[in-house]
């Protein structure tokens, strides 16, 4: 990680021995009593943190924050079904460290059900891996993320002003690369890992989304999440 993030803006913290963060600063960072490191507060500022003490194997830390906002998001949200933990865990990573701003989940057809009821999500475990995402881009920022019992409850509340587009590389005419973009503000909706069903496709149709592929070959769902935000962010001029 290139960032340490707290919860809180806080003038001095202590860490516990069995801390993650504790293990990063000592064995990765290789920190010692006196050193400082970057460190930021959740959507907040950024700062440094000083190593005041060992205790009982945990760090007593003190904290100077700087006067500075938090980096933007991208103008894009992700629509995406649930899918296999390994591979949520993956999405939440890698989306938060590229900028997206919201992440809308939902139930699709073809999804396993026992997929939402892992300890991905019944714990604090996805707040996590939205926090290691931020980390690695050095940003304090991370997406909002909402659930939807299927696609028709989360389509009813986004935004009609956006570019909405859904990968299927099995029923799309357009290449992503190659779609009119109206404006900045874009959706990109990516289905379970074994596709669309019919009644979900006529869903997104109905509501004005293009069907757009990345190309010839089937993509892994985080690969083609990460492809798709890239491609879009470099078309609005953000990479």
């Amino acid at each position: 990680m290139n960032l340490i993030l707290f919860k809180k803006h806080i003038e001095k913290e202590v860490l516990s021995a069995t801390d993650p963060r504790t293990l990063h600063i000592l064995n990765v960072l290789k920190m010692k009593v006196g050193d400082s490191f970057d460190v930021g507060v959740v959507n907040g500022p950024l700062g440094k943190a000083k190593i005041i003490s060992e205790i009982e194997g945990g760090l007593e830390l003190e904290f100077k924050w700087l006067e500075n906002r938090p980096s933007a998001f991208l103008p894009i949200s992700l629509l995406i079904s649930y899918m296999r933990p390994q591979t949520m865990r993956k999405i939440l990573r890698e989306s938060t460290s590229l900028g997206v701003s919201s992440i809308y989940i939902f139930q699709s057809d073809k999804s396993e059900p026992s997929y939402k009821q892992s300890k991905l999500w019944t714990t604090s475990e996805w707040q996590r891996q939205l926090v290691m995402g931020a980390e690695q881009a050095f940003t304090t920022i991370i997406p909002d993320v909402y659930h939807f019992v299927n696609l028709n409850c989360c389509i009813e509340i986004l935004n009609k002003g956006e570019n909405k587009i859904a990968l299927d590389v099995y029923e799309s005419t357009e290449k992503l690369s190659e779609i009119k973009l109206r404006s900045e503000k874009t959706l990109i909706a990516i289905g379970p890992e074994s596709g669309w069903s019919a009644a979900e496709r006529n869903i997104l149709r109905e509501n004005n989304f293009c069907l757009a592929k990345l190309g010839d070959r089937v993509l892994r769902s985080e690969t083609a999440c990460i492809a798709a935000v890239s491609l879009i962010a470099s078309r609005i001029g953000y990479l």
